[in-house]
C-alpha cells in the first residue's frame, strides 16, 4: 500500500427531497439574535473586546432577570463575532420579550457608564419561533426560522430605530418576527401591552426578504413616528384606525400622531419645523412681543402656552 494512500470519507447521505414524503418537523426553538452597533466603526484591537464582552453581558442580563436557564440550557450557541445567537424552549419566550430585554437595557446601560466611553456597545435584537434541527449535533440550528432571525437582525428598520435614537438613553432595540408577536404578545402571555410594540416591513437591503414585524424599545428617545422606520402603507394604516378609535393612546409607544389645533386670536402661531430666517412682529397685539429674525431650526412649538385670554383687554 502506498505512503501517500489517503482513505476516502465516506460522502454524506442525501435526503430524500422536499415535497416527495411526509416527515416529522424538527423541535420549534425560541430563538434570539444579538448584533452590535457600528461593530465595525471600531479599531480592530477592541473587536476581540467586544466579541468577549457580549456573552457576558448576555449571560448577566439572563440572571439579573430571573431566566438564568434560558442562558445555562442554551441550545445551538454561537459567536457571530459582533453578536450572539442560540435558541431556547419556546414556553420562555414571554419572559425574553418581558422582563429580559428590559434588563438587557438596564445591564448594557451600566456597562456604558463604567467603560467611561472607551468602549458603547448597543445591541438590536430579533427574536423568532420556529422548527429548527435541534439533535445535539453542532451543525444544529438549521431552518427557514434561523435565517429568517438574522434577516431581521439586518432589517432597515431596527437599524433605523437604534440609530435615530439616543446613544445615551436607548442600549437596546429589538425586532419581534410576526410569529414570536402573535404567539407571545398578542396572546397576552407577555408582561407588556400591546401599545409598547409598533408595527413594521422589514426588509433588508439587497435581499429577497419583507415580513411584518414588532418593533419594541425597552427606553425610547427620539420619536418612532418615522416614515423611514415604520413604512408608509403603516403609518396610513395607522392613521386610519386612529380615527375610528377614540381611546387614548400613550405617542411613545404607539407612534400614532395626535392631530393638534393651534389658535391664537389676533396673535401668532408657530409649529412644525422652521429653517432658515424668520421675522415676526406683533407690535400692535396684546402679549408678548417678539421682533427681529430667528434662525436656525426649530422644533416643536415656539412661545407660551396659553390657556385662556392672553390679553386681557389691553392693547
Amino acid at each position: 500500500m502506498s505512503e501517500n494512500f489517503q482513505p476516502r470519507l465516506p460522502l454524506p447521505q442525501a435526503t430524500a427531497a422536499p415535497y416527495t414524503r411526509s416527515r416529522s418537523l424538527p423541535p420549534y426553538r425560541g430563538i434570539v439574535a444579538v448584533d452590535a452597533k457600528d461593530f465595525t466603526g471600531y479599531p480592530a484591537i477592541e473587536h476581540d473586546v467586544i466579541s468577549r464582552a457580549i456573552p457576558q453581558l448576555l449571560r448577566t442580563s439572563f440572571e439579573r432577570a430571573g431566566i438564568a436557564d434560558v442562558w445555562d440550557d442554551r441550545r445551538f450557541p454561537d459567536s457571530t463575532g459582533d453578536g450572539f445567537v442560540f435558541g431556547f424552549d419556546p414556553t420562555a419566550m414571554p419572559f425574553v420579550i418581558h422582563p429580559w430585554l428590559s434588563t438587557l437595557q438596564d445591564v448594557l446601560t451600566e456597562f456604558n457608564v463604567h467603560s467611561m466611553g472607551a468602549v458603547r456597545i448597543r445591541l438590536r435584537v430579533s427574536l423568532h419561533i420556529g422548527p429548527v434541527t435541534d439533535s445535539g449535533e453542532r451543525e444544529d440550528g438549521k431552518g427557514t426560522p434561523r435565517n429568517d432571525t438574522h434577516r431581521l437582525l439586518d432589517s432597515r428598520p431596527v437599524k433605523a430605530m437604534l440609530a435615530a435614537s439616543s446613544e445615551n438613553v436607548t442600549q437596546v432595540a429589538a425586532i419581534l418576527s410576526d410569529r414570536c408577536y402573535q404567539d407571545a404578545v398578542a396572546s397576552g402571555y407577555t408582561g407588556r401591552h400591546l401599545d409598547h410594540f409598533t408595527e413594521v416591513p422589514a426588509t433588508v437591503e439587497g435581499k429577497s426578504f419583507a415580513q411584518r414585524a414588532w418593533l419594541y424599545v425597552p427606553a425610547p428617545s427620539g420619536t418612532l413616528y418615522d416614515r423611514r422606520i415604520l413604512g408608509d402603507q403603516v403609518i396610513e394604516d395607522q392613521e386610519t384606525r386612529r380615527a375610528h378609535d377614540d381611546s387614548p393612546r400613550d405617542l411613545a409607544h404607539a407612534a400614532v400622531p395626535r392631530t393638534v389645533t393651534n389658535r391664537a386670536d389676533n396673535g401668532n402661531v408657530n409649529t412644525g419645523t422652521v429653517h432658515g430666517g424668520q421675522s415676526v412682529s406683533n407690535a400692535h397685539v396684546g402679549g408678548d412681543h417678539v421682533g427681529g429674525n430667528k434662525a436656525a431650526t426649530v422644533h416643536g412649538n415656539q412661545g407660551d402656552t396659553v390657556r385662556g385670554d392672553k390679553n386681557s383687554g389691553h392693547r
